[in-house]
């Protein structure tokens, strides 16, 4: 696995990152060769945050956690993304590493216990025509519906997909497709 750390407002320790390197490098055994782990750690008002990212392949594992403590930072996240990954097992098994979930019938090595793992039922389909328009356009449109995103074709953007979303900041966001 590959590390990347970035630090933001923070001098980051040779040994916290030894630390957090040694932590995730136990969750290689559901990844195969190819992944990379961005780690990003950050203070502000005397809080301190670790944000844990895995690329695999086209999957991505994410987790943020903040406590007063990068160490205990770096324990919450590993959990946190342990706990992902078991929810997830069975759709997981053909994109993660073979054999991973082979060790101790019923829990793995941290203690956790294999999670039933839950249904996505899609309970409502809807359908309707895109049509191309500006992300101004988009915005416009999902603030009329009331909705919290809204799908269109970005015409200044070759007729592409895009998604505009409202952010928790009260801000817009926009996804493009390339």
């Amino acid at each position: 696995m590959k590390f990347t750390f970035n630090a933001k407002k923070v001098e980051v320790s040779e040994d916290l990152m030894e630390y957090a390197r040694k932590k995730i490098s136990k969750l290689e055994r559901y990844f195969k060769k190819d992944s990379t782990a961005h780690i990003v750690f950050s203070t502000e008002r005397g809080r301190e945050t670790v944000e844990i990212t895995i690329y695999h392949g086209s999957m991505i594992f994410r987790t943020r956690q903040t406590t007063q403590d990068f160490f205990a930072s770096i324990d919450q996240g590993i959990e946190v993304l342990v706990r992902q990954i078991h929810k997830n097992k069975t759709r997981l098994e053909k994109r993660l590493r073979k054999g991973a979930f082979d060790r101790a019938a019923g829990s793995d090595v941290n203690g956790h216990q294999d999670v039933e793992e839950e249904s996505y039922d899609i309970v409502r389909t809807k359908r309707f025509a895109i049509k191309p328009m500006s992300p101004e356009e988009a915005i416009l449109q999902m603030n009329m519906l009331g909705h919290e995103f809204f799908v269109f074709k970005d015409e200044t953007n070759s007729d592409s997909f895009a998604v505009v979303y409202r952010r928790n900041d009260g801000g817009y966001g926009l996804i493009e497709t390339e």
